[in-house]
């Protein structure tokens, strides 16, 4: 399942839903809560965190808080179609088992994934 962060777009969210991917909505279910609070949200039950906030890097880096994984996009704003058919092309080929521990960012041209240090 994906944690869709309060700043993930509408069209993103249908699209993945339509898709076959269950989506949990921040901004659907709990807006305005924190970034450790969405942390916390994606380890029971297991859901990977779908963001265009890159302050995620900062925060399992650095700070070494427990995420089950983390889906940054980067992207302008008039890229917006190209992110949608990115993140499903992704997410087409990998189940949730082979994104768990790893940060991605996924760009309109390139994917790039980082393991994620044991907490």
């Amino acid at each position: 399942m994906i944690l869709a962060d309060e700043n993930i777009f509408r069209a993103l969210i249908i699209a993945l839903r339509d898709n076959g991917h269950g989506v949990f909505s921040v901004f659907e279910e709990c807006r305005g809560i924190s970034d450790v609070s969405i942390s916390q949200l994606s380890i029971n039950p297991e859901r990977i965190i779908l963001t265009e906030d890159k302050d995620f890097g900062n925060l399992v880096f650095e700070k070494k808080i427990q995420a089950t994984g983390v889906i940054f996009l980067r992207f302008l704003q008039d890229e917006r179609t190209l992110i949608i058919n990115e993140v499903l092309n992704f997410l087409s080929t990998r189940s949730l088992e082979t994104l768990k521990g790893n940060f991605i960012t996924i760009t309109p041209h390139k994917v790039r994934i980082k393991k994620i240090p044991d907490v």
